[in-house]
């Protein structure tokens, strides 16, 4: 098991997060900013990589418009102190080998929160976009492609798509109306750029919204991948939005 890190741009906003929170419905815990506005312009769940916890990619989450509602989810599984992950992942035949059921546990579950946010008083559910590094990207891309109607977007930062994701995917009709970014750096050691461009192909050929980039960087978040990712997400929350 190995820990993910990454490095960000330095926020542009000081908006704290709240404390940590149980939800009752998924059982996922979360930190979340509220917006700046009454009613949020949009809403953005941010999924940390294995080994890792929700307050990892906090400083990118202080990039995003303060309009938005930002959800910080700390996996369900604890793999030691301040440690957490979406499911078990072995790379010692060199190819990553998952716990398929783990993995698909954890995507339910985060459908699940996102029903539940959308629940939440409002006169129409707000704009809602999933992403995350490494594995957090995974379980993006997992509830993206299982579930397009409860998703605006989804971004993969440093992550792939699973093929056991194969038989929960979402007909094509459907996912045309989401929105994809895939983001890698060229030298990533841990999930190779290889795995970028199979996202890229399928995603490609579902007739996704796709945008991909590739960084002179490994396994990380980069200032310039950060940059990107949030031009992607205003474009995205505003078509989503109709603005």
């Amino acid at each position: 098991m190995t820990t993910d890190t990454s490095k960000h741009a330095e926020p542009s906003t000081s908006r704290a997060f709240d404390r940590l929170v149980t939800d009752v419905a998924s059982g996922l815990s979360y930190r979340k900013r509220a917006a700046t506005e009454t009613l949020a312009a949009a809403r953005v769940l941010l999924l940390h990589g294995v080994g890792g916890n929700e307050t990892n990619l906090e400083a990118l989450a202080r990039m995003i418009d303060p309009r938005v509602e930002v959800l910080l989810v700390r996996g369900p599984l604890t793999f030691g102190p301040s440690q957490y992950g979406w499911f078990e992942v072995s790379f010692a035949g060199g190819s990553p080998v998952i716990d398929a059921a783990q993995a698909d546990r954890s995507r339910t579950l985060l459908i699940d929160l996102v029903h539940g946010l959308r629940e939440d008083p409002g006169p129409t559910p707000v704009p809602t976009v999933i992403a995350g590094f490494s594995q957090g990207g995974i379980l993006s891309a997992s509830v993206g492609l299982s579930s397009p109607r409860d998703i605006a977007g989804f971004a993969i930062l440093s992550g792939r798509i699973l093929p056991e994701i194969a038989p929960h995917m979402a007909s094509r009709d459907l996912l045309r109306t989401v929105s994809a970014f895939v983001a890698h750096g060229t030298y990533d050691a841990k999930l190779p750029v290889q795995w970028a461009e199979r996202s890229d192909a399928l995603l490609a050929a579902h007739d996704l919204r796709l945008t991909s980039r590739r960084y002179a960087a490994g396994h990380e978040i980069p200032t310039e991948m950060a940059s990107d990712f949030i031009g992607w997400l205003d474009v995205t929350l505003s078509l989503a939005s109709g603005a």
